[in-house]
């Protein structure tokens, strides 16, 4: 093992490359003293939060405005120099000096996608300096692999389709490993699409940007009965739990102070009892932001009016004072952590270690704009929190995470843990 001093950051290098979607994204090199190289994709959302910390983006007419130079500019000319001689290994030194060299509270000014960059490719090379996989050097005692929620309908933001809804989720809590656990819900997913093409012809086998099916229906009840119709056709009935993400900022009326579904004005009493017919009637067990972003009090009724795991990501934002100010309330149980919504590792990490504390789930989570990098599965993995979101088990941004979380299930062996039927969502009742 190197010493020390070899984890000292010699070298910050980055360059634009392409996410999924064909727009430009970040891509950071940190080389150590002792030659080890770290490098890190980072994502882009497109269903984005108002409190999300901000990217840094061109405008123009390049890339149609997303061009990514000025935030490459960050790395090279700003942030590079300014980590010059730290220890790779120190993180929260490390991304407390990317916070300062910014200056602003939401990263406007060097750009999120610039310091989350160098923050995740400075852990990957101490890792590297260690001879550590990225999991076992951020956690010792990472071994639990996580339940995938597998989103096999695409709709909103994500989709050119008529579901206002952002995910139809499917997850294998009946699996006894991981491994066995994306079998299966592969095979629902290519049993669905034979169901999807029967019922509306091979238009209906169009993908949205998570891999996901985009089906031309507007009912959510149409769209989660066809996922129980996928299990039911795979052979695996009673195997799996269901799940959405709403993503209901992006349906609701702000001027109207209404939510806008299917046509049709829903108060937050009448879409709560939405939510509750639902869960009732298609065994839902986790619905991610079912309310608008700022709106905690509906976010605490459906809590405790639904027994199951309300989960809040534009409520949230991976940021600790918010996820404070909801735990007070009671609003959501758990947290969506996605790393690029607050910009460095450390800040990320303290938000899980805050909603674990207080007993809140921790469902870590791709972006819609993603790139091959796996990062997050070693991350996940590294909190033992059980839970991952990184869409359809399709295409090459997705599968490299599933494909990762594989390897670590190898490389962990008899001490790989899958939460399986104690999955955060399933109340004992279900169970």
């Amino acid at each position: 093992m190197q010493s020390a001093g070899g984890r000292t950051i010699q070298e910050v290098r980055a360059r634009e490359v392409l996410d999924c979607r064909g727009l430009p994204t970040v891509q950071v090199d940190v080389v150590l003293a002792d030659g080890s190289l770290g490098r890190a994709d980072v994502p882009s959302g497109r269903s984005t939060g108002a409190h999300e910390a901000k990217e840094l983006r061109d405008g123009g007419t390049r890339y149609g405005g997303y061009g990514v130079r000025r935030a490459v500019a960050s790395v090279v000319d700003v942030l590079g120099p300014g980590v010059h001689g730290l220890q790779a290994d120190a993180q929260r030194v490390l991304d407390r000096r990317l916070v300062e060299l910014d200056g602003t509270p939401d990263k406007s000014a060097l750009g999120a996608n610039a310091l989350l960059g160098v923050s995740l490719a400075a852990a990957r090379a101490a890792a590297a300096s260690t001879g550590l996989p990225l999991y076992r050097y951020l956690d010792s005692d990472g071994h639990l692999l996580p339940v995938p929620l597998v989103n096999l309908i695409n709709g909103g933001r994500h989709a050119a389709g008529q579901l206002q809804f952002q995910e139809f989720i499917v997850i294998p809590t009946g699996a006894p490993t991981f491994s066995e656990a994306l079998a299966e819900s592969s095979e629902v997913n290519l049993a669905l699409g034979e169901v999807l093409e029967e019922r509306y012809g091979r238009a209906a086998l169009a993908l949205g940007d998570e891999g996901g099916y985009v089906p031309p229906v507007s009912d959510p009840r149409e769209a989660l009965e066809l996922l129980h119709v996928g299990v039911e056709r795979a052979g695996y009935t009673g195997r799996f739990q269901y799940g959405l993400d709403c993503a209901a900022t992006h349906f609701y009326d702000a001027d109207e102070r209404v939510y806008r579904l299917a046509g049709k004005p829903f108060t937050s009493e009448e879409l709560l009892s939405l939510y509750l017919e639902l869960i009732r009637d298609f065994g839902i067990t986790t619905i991610e932001d079912p309310f608008a972003e700022d709106d905690f009090a509906s976010f605490t009724d459906l809590t405790r009016e639904s027994g199951i795991q309300i989960v809040g990501d534009d409520l949230f934002v991976t940021n600790p004072e918010r996820l404070l100010r909801g735990i007070e309330q009671g609003s959501a149980n758990a947290l969506l952590w996605k790393v690029n919504q607050i910009g460095t590792l450390s800040e990320a990490m303290d938000a899980a270690a805050i909603a674990t504390s207080h007993g809140y789930g921790v469902c870590v989570s791709e972006r819609s704009g993603e790139t091959e990098d796996p990062i997050i599965a070693d991350l996940v993995v590294a909190l033992n929190a059980g839970q991952i979101k990184t869409g359809a088990p399709v295409r090459g941004e997705r599968t490299a995470k599933y494909n990762r979380l594989l390897q670590i299930e190898e490389e962990l062996g008899a001490a790989a843990r899958y939460p399986g039927p104690q999955f955060p969502g399933v109340s004992a009742s279900r169970r």
